[in-house]
């Protein structure tokens, strides 16, 4: 089982003041090892993966700064415990932790139609008003299905007020009532 919690805290504590640094060299390192095809997982996978990076930032004919051996021992260490194939979702919960630590809000916003991009500046800052946030980041998503209306997520908090889920919440109102 993968625990993405754990994993981000452990690439925090490793790379403490220069996190920020080291997650966008593990962002960009992970996208090349993503191309490679087969199973790339273990100790000796991990080895061959170490040995290609290094050599590739040795070609700059500099030192290897620390924000990038960071990301290099996190990627090798993935691979090796074979959790490699989590690397998208682990950065995404890094993303969200560095995002927290600097006061910034992520929430999304899923909606029937396509929004101006004058509601979603207005509710962006209303959502950094109320909730005090330095910065927010709004990621929409359209879905027809919803029908109409938004579905607003932010951490474990949502508001539901989409034409579909209000016939759902009509349904098992009734269907309570009819028991």
């Amino acid at each position: 089982m993968f625990h993405a919690t754990r994993w981000t805290a452990a690439f925090m504590a490793v790379s403490g003041e220069n996190a920020e640094g080291a997650f966008l060299c593990l962002k960009a390192l992970s996208v090349p090892v993503k191309s490679i095809h087969g199973v790339f997982v273990g100790h000796s996978a991990a080895a061959e993966l170490e040995k290609m990076l290094r050599e590739s930032a040795a070609a700059s004919k500099t030192e290897i700064p620390p924000i990038v051996e960071y990301a290099i021992r996190f990627l090798c260490l993935l691979v090796e415990k074979r959790c490699f194939k989590y690397i998208d979702s682990l950065l995404q919960r890094i993303e969200q932790k560095l995002d927290e630590q600097k006061g910034f809000l992520d929430f999304s916003l899923e909606t029937a139609s396509p929004l101006d991009s004058g509601f979603e500046k207005e509710l962006a800052q209303m959502i950094k008003e109320k909730t005090g946030a330095s910065e927010v980041k709004m990621k929409t998503n359209v879905k027809p299905e919803l029908l109409a209306g938004f579905l607003l997520r932010i951490g474990g908090f949502y508001v539901d007020a989409t034409l579909k889920g209000q016939v759902e919440a009509m349904k098992a109102d009734l269907i309570k009532g009819a028991v």
